[in-house]
C-alpha cells in the first residue's frame, strides 16, 4: 500500500472545516427582571405531542458506494508516477467506466489492421441486451467504428458497446473473454469484466451475466495509462456534443464541439435527420462553473469517461494537460455525482499544478 500524500489544497481544507467546527466562546447575558405576577390560566386542553421534523435520509453508504468515495488517486500520466493515493486497492463497481477497456481493445484492433474506423459494423440481435444509457441502433442498422467510438465515449451507450464488442471478436462473449486476458496483461489483477459496458446484473432483462464488473483505483490506472499511450484516443475523449443522425441505412455522428475549439454545425445529407444531441457526462469538462483553466486560458481538462450505477455509485477518470505535462485522476464509488467531480477536480489541479511547477 502507498503512502497517501496530501496536498497543500486538501490540507487546507481540513484547517478550514475544523475551524468551522469550533465551539464559539459562550456570552454571558444580565439576568432578565423577574415577571410580574399574574393570575393562574385556565389549564389549557390536552394536546398531543408535536411530531418530529422529518430527517432526510443520508448518502448511501456500503462497500461499493460511500462518501467521499470508495478508493481515489492521481498520477502523472506520462510516468505512471502516484502523486497522491487513497485506498486505491480497494473494490469497486466501474460501471460505464467500463467502457474504455473496449474503446482500448477495438483502437487497438485498428491498429493491427483488422479494421478501419470508417468500417461499417452491423447491429446483431445482441443489441437487445442493454438498456440507456444509448444511441438506439437496431438490429440489422449500421454504425461506422468511429461513430461508434463517438457514442460510447459521449453519450456512453451501452448498445454502442455492444456493436463494437460484436464486430471486434465475432461474439458478445469471446469480447468478454478478451477484456479480461487485456486486463492481466496490463496488471489489472484486482478487475474483472463481465460485460462490455459495465450494466449490472438484472434479472427481469434476462441479462447472461450475473455478476457486477469489479475493479480498483490503480486497476484503473493502468487502464488508463494505456489509453493516454495512443494519441487518438482524446479524438473520441475530448468531444463535448455532437449530433446523431438517423441515416437511410442506420446512424452516423457529427462531432459539433471539442476542448479549446469552437462549435462545428451539422451538415445534412439528402435522407438523413437529427435524431438528438450527444452531451458528453463529464462535467468537469464541460460544464463552465466546473471547468478547469490554464494559466494561458486554455481548458486543462481533455477525457476521459464517467459511470454511474445505483450499487455503486458515481465514478470518474479524468485527464488533462498544462505547459505539456499530462495528468490523471481517478475517483471511484462516491454517494454522489458532485461528491465526485469536487474531489476528482481538486485531484487533477494538485496534479498539474505539482507536474507544470
Amino acid at each position: 500500500m502507498r503512502t497517501r500524500t496530501l496536498s497543500l489544497s486538501v490540507v487546507g481544507s481540513l484547517l478550514v472545516a475544523s475551524a468551522a467546527w469550533a465551539v464559539p466562546p459562550r456570552t454571558l447575558r444580565p439576568k432578565s427582571p423577574a415577571p410580574a405576577p399574574h393570575r393562574a390560566a385556565p389549564t389549557p386542553a390536552k394536546r398531543s405531542s408535536p411530531a418530529r421534523p422529518a430527517t432526510s435520509p443520508g448518502p448511501v453508504q456500503t462497500a461499493h458506494r460511500r462518501s467521499p468515495y470508495v478508493g481515489a488517486l492521481c498520477a502523472d500520466a506520462r510516468t505512471g508516477r502516484i502523486l497522491i493515493s487513497d485506498n486505491a486497492g480497494a473494490e469497486a463497481y466501474p460501471a460505464s467506466l467500463t467502457k474504455l477497456m473496449t474503446l482500448l481493445l477495438v483502437l487497438e484492433d485498428v491498429r493491427a489492421g483488422r479494421y478501419t474506423l470508417d468500417t461499417m459494423a452491423t447491429a446483431t440481435p445482441d443489441v437487445n441486451r442493454c438498456e440507456a444509457s444509448w444511441v438506439g441502433i437496431k438490429v440489422g442498422e449500421k454504425m461506422s467504428i468511429r461513430d461508434l467510438c463517438y457514442s460510447l465515449m459521449v453519450e456512453s451507450a451501452n448498445d454502442a458497446a455492444i456493436v463494437l464488442a460484436v464486430h471486434s471478436a465475432g461474439s458478445f462473449d469471446a469480447f468478454v473473454r478478451r477484456m479480461n486476458e487485456r486486463a492481466l496483461e496490463l496488471g489489472m489483477r484486482k478487475t474483472h469484466y463481465y460485460n462490455p459496458n459495465g450494466l449490472p446484473p438484472n434479472a427481469s432483462k434476462r441479462y447472461s451475466w450475473k455478476n457486477f464488473n469489479v475493479t480498483t483505483a490503480f486497476d484503473q490506472l493502468q487502464l488508463a495509462l494505456a489509453l493516454l499511450r495512443l494519441p487518438e484516443v482524446v479524438t473520441f475523449t475530448s468531444v463535448k456534443t455532437c449530433d446523431l443522425i438517423k441515416t437511410p441505412g442506420g446512424l452516423r455522428v457529427n462531432v459539433t464541439r471539442r476542448v479549446n475549439e469552437p462549435v462545428v454545425q451539422t451538415r445534412l445529407r439528402p435522407g438523413e435527420s437529427i435524431v438528438k444531441q450527444l452531451c458528453n457526462h463529464n462535467n468537469v469538462m464541460v460544464k463552465d462553473k466546473q471547468k478547469i483553466f490554464n494559466p494561458d486560458g486554455t481548458e486543462a481538462v481533455d477525457g476521459m469517461k464517467t459511470g454511474y450505477i445505483n450499487a455503486g455509485g458515481s465514478s470518474i477518470i479524468i485527464t488533462g494537460t498544462r505547459r505539456g505535462e499530462r495528468a490523471v485522476a481517478i475517483v471511484l464509488g462516491s454517494s454522489s455525482s458532485k461528491e465526485r467531480d469536487e474531489h476528482a477536480s481538486r485531484l487533477i489541479s494538485d496534479a498539474l499544478g505539482a507536474l507544470a511547477w
